[in-house]
């Protein structure tokens, strides 16, 4: 395949990180004041946001990292390899994992939404759980095909 046929998809997921960069450097610190404003008698809910919020990033951002590289897989020609079913493998683990940190900080949205009188957070956390786990699913949905592939392929290869 032609090395600059996935620079589009390249290009997005970095496009994909820098706002989620910029949120974390920017938004989350605010979102642990307004929780702390909120609910000055519980003065570590501020932590707790910031611990939710940034240990989400940790597994998005390796997930970016295995994209990128299933990316670079397609471009040597090795997409049909483990290494690629590895990927894919490592991405449904770190959506799975980013459903479960929200779901663990599903509480902290309902606080913010309570005292605020915002039932929007709570969507916007249902929404972040849901997206996740889909992203999930289709991740391990292509790594069973892929896998089915690679054995398919390797099965041909023998009778030749």
């Amino acid at each position: 395949m032609k090395r600059g046929t996935t620079l589009f998809l390249k290009i997005a997921v970095i496009l994909i990180g820098i706002p989620v960069l910029a949120l974390c450097l920017f938004l989350v610190p605010e979102i642990g004041k307004f929780a702390a404003k909120l609910y000055p008698d519980i003065a570590y809910i501020k932590y707790l946001v910031f611990i939710d919020l940034y240990a989400t990033a940790i597994p998005f951002y390796f997930a970016l990292y295995q994209a990128f590289k299933l990316l670079r897989y397609i471009d040597k020609n090795q997409a049909f390899s483990e290494l690629s079913v590895r990927a894919l493998k490592s991405i449904t683990y770190c959506a799975i994992t980013i459903s479960c940190l929200y779901v663990v900080g599903m509480p902290l949205f309902y606080l913010i939404a309570e005292k605020d009188d915002a039932p929007g957070i709570i969507v916007i956390g249902l929404v972040l759980i849901f997206a996740s786990m889909v992203i999930a699913v289709f991740a391990a949905v292509l790594q069973r095909l892929l896998k089915e592939a690679i054995d398919i392929k390797s099965e041909n290869d023998l009778i030749v």
